[in-house]
């Protein structure tokens, strides 16, 4: 049955203003930069530099007129007046010195890893099928060098796009001649063919390179896991052969595309969007905008609301032109109001967070860390998890220990057999700590681990160990094993 009905609802709205600044606080600086470009080039109000009128110029200039009367229907424009004491430079927002030096970060250039492969295949002895096979191999190996796809897939791309009719000898044949090309290793179709093609090329005949051909050709298994018991019952080898055998193989190259094709990618640079400093004791903390640029009201924009003001009739055009200018306008000074509120932002939370680990950011020991989550920054600034949550999301800061992602200072606690509340960013440093220390040829286990852990007044489970071990990237006890 459908009837009409009258409620009354009370819902919280977001304001275009709050979206925009949600949407700016998540920004690094990087990115910041570009959103800016974006908005100076969508908003003609919005303008890039400082104003070189003085205040008094404007006010001035702007001074409302007694003889001014505005109509009910006509655009309040008194707002956009400055007939205030606001000088321009509040809508201004001042993001770096005027000493600061732009410093462009120069990138390499060259050739890449497969172009360098193709350049080979001109030296090579091969008929043109051949060629044509040879590129499209060098165009199907990724950018460690190693061809993962498999010779039947590859002779049916070249039937069906290159319309080339050949075998999988034929193919094999070619491959084998990119294997002998520089770097050692590459066209490999899995790491044990890689390293066996690098140990052949080696021009000593040691016994140990020959120790070590027979590891890779026969004993591949056994030595991925460190199985040296095996190896050394089946080679019949000291303990010492099969060391030399081990050196012998770690000299090589696991993944030699990587060695040419640094240059054919962009090059990834972490730009910190705080930079923190120790001064006298004291953290001195700044906020990098030096890839923002000042911005200001358009004057041409103002000079078109002077102009309305002063024109006695006022046609239906003129009205639907205010009409534009009011709403980029509205848009300039929100955006410029936004930014600042960014950077006030920006620097309360991460001053907070400083304050808070102060005793970490003075000397730089991961052990002086707190147990520290969003809520309780969020509750010493006033303000709502989901904003310090986007505030130090993608965000980095430069410390005289390195420059680290603000997430990074965030754990959870854990309780020691005292009561005292620790970080697990404490405890993931003793346990990284015990590893390193450890004796190689025997190295601990998840349990012994967690029985130092427990012994230094931590409760922290084997399981809990393993967790922890997994996230620092270190591998199990019998992978950890060294001769």
């Amino acid at each position: 049955m459908l009837k009409q009905s009258l409620q009354q609802k009370l819902l919280q709205k977001l304001s275009p203003q709050q979206i925009q600044l949600m949407k700016l606080l998540q920004l690094p600086t990087v990115a910041l930069e570009q959103r800016v470009k974006e908005e100076l080039e969508g908003n003609p109000a919005l303008d890039e530099g400082a104003d070189d009128r003085k205040e008094e110029e404007e006010e001035e200039r702007y001074e409302e007129r007694d003889d001014a009367k505005a109509e009910h229907d006509e655009i309040d424009l008194s707002m956009y007046m400055d007939n205030d004491d606001t000088p321009d430079y509040k809508y201004q927002a001042s993001n770096h010195s005027s000493d600061d030096e732009d410093r462009d970060i120069p990138f390499s250039g060259g050739s890449t890893f497969h172009e360098r492969l193709r350049d080979q295949i001109n030296l090579q002895n091969l008929t043109e099928k051949e060629e044509e096979i040879a590129d499209h191999l060098i165009g199907s190996l990724d950018d460690s060098g190693y061809l993962r796809r498999d010779l039947t897939a590859i002779e049916d791309d070249l039937a069906f796009r290159n319309n080339l009719i050949t075998t999988q000898a034929e193919i094999e044949k070619v491959l084998h001649v990119i294997q002998e090309m520089d770097p050692p290793g590459v066209g490999a179709r899995n790491l044990q063919e890689c390293l066996l093609i690098q140990i052949k090329k080696r021009i000593s005949n040691s016994f140990a390179k020959r120790i070590a051909i027979e590891i890779l050709q026969n004993h591949f298994d056994e030595f991925t896991k460190k199985h040296y018991s095996k190896i050394l019952e089946k080679l019949e080898i000291k303990n010492d052969d099969l060391k030399l055998a081990i050196d012998e193989i770690l000299k090589l190259n696991p993944k030699p595309g990587n060695s040419m094709n640094t240059s054919g990618k962009s090059v990834q640079v972490v730009v910190p969007d705080f930079t923190l400093s120790i001064n006298d004791g004291e953290l001195d903390i700044t906020l990098n905008g030096r890839n923002v640029p000042q911005l200001r009201v358009s004057n041409e924009y103002k000079g078109m609301i002077d102009h309305y003001q002063k024109s006695k009739e006022k046609s239906k055009s003129e009205k639907e032109a205010m009409t534009f200018v009011k709403q980029k306008l509205d848009s300039a000074k929100w955006f410029i109001d936004a930014i600042q509120q960014r950077q006030h932002t920006l620097l309360s939370t991460m001053s907070t967070i400083a304050e808070y680990q102060k005793e970490y950011f003075l000397e730089g020991d991961e052990t002086k860390l707190k147990p520290m989550i969003l809520k309780d920054i969020a509750d010493r600034i006033n303000m709502d998890i989901s904003t310090v949550s986007r505030v130090v999301n993608s965000k980095y800061v430069s410390t005289p220990y390195g420059t680290f992602l603000l997430k990074s200072f965030f754990s959870e606690s854990l309780s020691t057999e005292d009561g005292e509340e620790v970080s697990t960013r404490e405890v993931k440093k003793i346990l990284q700590d015990l590893i390193g220390a450890e004796d190689k040829k025997k190295p601990l286990t998840d349990e012994k681990l967690s029985q130092l852990l427990r012994d230094k007044k931590y409760n922290i489970a084997r399981r809990t160990v393993a967790k922890y071990r997994e996230q620092l990237h270190l591998p199990v006890a019998r992978l950890r094993k060294e001769l």
